[in-house]
Formats: structure tokens, C-alpha cells, sequence
């Protein structure tokens, strides 16, 4: 099979026909252990440190890009330091209060955290609608790619996630209220200051976001361990959203049924998963190696 047959082709009016597709049943090919995180039953359960940033370059990127700091603590010794004077300057003329205090203090403020000497207090992330980030990324591309993530529970592998896709040059991300993870301050940092130019969007339902990005134009594309098309065999072209599931079940069928294409990740050795931050990462660059390739 060609892998151009693997993409929908266009009808004699140039319309593309979504696929009708067999679903798989849904097998768990991830023995991974479930984070505490999961389980919540609020859309804000999980979101109890979202106050909190800390780390040199997740700061600094906070700084650079004038977001809303409460409070600041940081060692005397990074005052001196030149990459940060001038965002310090706008932020306190901005109304930020900055303490300077020791490493002791800052290991009681941020417990358990690698903090390297600063620590900022942040407004709640702003999160975009699904319209704006629509928007937002049809405006950046004529072929964006959009990543929705279903049910994910652990921050590490959000940031990761966050991280890769910002530097790969994805449009934006699209989380789920309930039962998810959301952006906390685990997140910003593992992410490592993509989140001050990378937008996200939470949505109720995302069956339902599906569908208003397949009105928008937008080809669905989810992974699956059990999918029979590798994920090498597929042409992605035009606005592509990526569709990953959750640490150790993937995708729930009935997002699966909201796909318009499953792909899988082929693995020849004696590991029967990967983790999901780098099959996305490894997703991402396939669709990317494509286009600027030309395929």
C-alpha cells in the first residue's frame, strides 16, 4: 500500500471524505503505575500549587515576557546576575514585590524543588477558548498542528509535552477540565518557559472539541498502540490535530471514534510501551520531517 492511500483523497470537487474506519478494541500496552494525581473529581482539584514557579530559566522566561508576578524571593547573589536586571526592573515597576532572602528560605517556600535560588509567585494560567486557539494557530499556518491530550495525569510528562511541542513549532494544546492534569507549577517548570508563548485551551467535553476542529478544517489523528497503519505510512498534510491518551490506558474508544485516522509507533524490541511524552515528541517530528522535506 502506498502512502499516499493512506491519506483520504479528495472527492471530483476537491472535498476530502473522512474515513470510515473498524475500531479496534482498546488494549493496554503500558504497564505504568497510575500517578496520585489521578482520580479528580473538580476541575481545580489538582491545580493546588498552580501559584508557585520557580527555577532560573522558568523565571527568567516569566520575566522576559511580562507575565503578572505577585512576589518574587530570590538569593542576593542573583541580583547581580544580567540576565535577570532588566525584567526585575519591569517587574517591580510593575507592582512586584521581591524579597531577597536565603537558600534556607526558599527550600521552605518550595519544598522538595530544585529552585536555584528564585521562586515567583504567579497569577492562575490563562487558559485560551478553543475558538481563540483556532484561531490563533490558523493565523500562525496554513497547515497547523494542534496537539489534544486525553486524561494525562502526570505534570512531568505535560511539561515534556509542552516543551517539545512548542520547540517543534505546534500551534497550541488542548486539555480536558476534569480528570487531567492542568498547567501547575510541576508543569512550568518541566516545560522550562515554553508556556509563556505556548498557548493552551481547556475544554468540558472533548468529543465535542473534535468535532468544532473538524469543522474548522482540521484532520484528526490519533495514536494507538493497537492501530493498524504505522505511523511512517501516513502523509499528514493540511491543519492536523494530534490526539494522545493517558499514562498506561491511551485513548478511551469513544475519542478513538472521533479520530479520523489511528497510527501506531512500531517497536521491534523487548520494551512494550513507551512513555507518552515521547511518543508524541516522536509523533511530532514525523509530521514535521515530512513537511519540510516535502513530502
Amino acid at each position: 500500500m502506498s502512502k499516499d492511500s493512506q491519506r483520504p483523497q479528495p472527492n471530483s470537487q476537491g472535498q476530502r471524505h473522512r474515513p470510515k474506519r473498524k475500531i479496534n478494541p482498546v488494549r493496554s500496552h503500558s504497564p505504568q503505575i497510575p500517578s496520585p494525581q489521578s482520580g479528580f473529581d473538580s476541575p481545580n482539584q489538582e491545580e493546588t500549587d498552580t501559584d508557585l514557579i520557580y527555577g532560573r530559566h522558568t523565571v527568567l522566561a516569566a520575566l522576559e515576557n511580562e507575565r503578572s508576578l505577585n512576589r518574587i524571593w530570590m538569593v542576593p547573589q542573583l541580583q547581580s546576575d544580567n540576565r535577570f536586571q532588566k525584567g526585575l526592573s519591569t517587574a517591580k515597576a510593575n507592582g512586584t514585590l521581591i524579597d531577597r532572602v536565603s537558600n534556607q528560605r526558599l527550600d521552605q517556600i518550595a519544598p522538595g524543588t530544585n529552585h536555584q535560588g528564585i521562586v515567583a509567585q504567579v497569577s492562575p494560567y490563562a487558559y485560551k477558548e478553543l475558538s481563540e486557539l483556532i484561531d490563533l494557530a490558523k493565523a500562525a499556518s496554513s497547515e497547523p498542528v494542534i496537539v489534544m491530550a486525553e486524561g494525562l495525569t502526570d505534570p512531568h510528562n505535560l511539561g515534556a509535552i509542552i516543551r517539545t511541542s512548542e520547540a517543534i513549532g505546534v500551534s497550541g494544546l488542548i486539555l480536558p477540565q476534569r480528570r487531567a492534569v492542568g498547567i501547575t507549577s510541576t508543569v512550568m517548570k518541566v516545560a522550562a518557559g515554553a508556556l509563556e508563548t505556548f498557548p493552551v485551551a481547556r475544554v468540558v467535553n472533548l468529543n465535542r472539541a473534535l468535532e468544532e476542529l473538524k469543522q474548522a478544517g482540521f484532520w484528526i489523528y490519533g495514536t494507538s498502540a493497537t492501530a493498524d497503519q504505522p505511523l511512517y505510512t501516513v502523509k499528514f498534510s493540511g491543519p492536523v490535530v494530534l490526539v494522545v491518551g493517558s499514562e498506561g490506558q491511551g485513548l478511551t474508544r469513544l475519542i478513538e471514534q472521533s479520530c479520523d485516522i489511528l497510527v501506531s509507533i512500531p517497536l521491534v524490541g523487548q520494551t512494550p510501551s513507551l512513555n507518552v511524552s515521547v511518543a508524541t515528541g516522536m509523533a511530532l517530528y514525523e509530521i514535521y520531517r515530512q513537511r519540510r522535506s516535502g513530502q
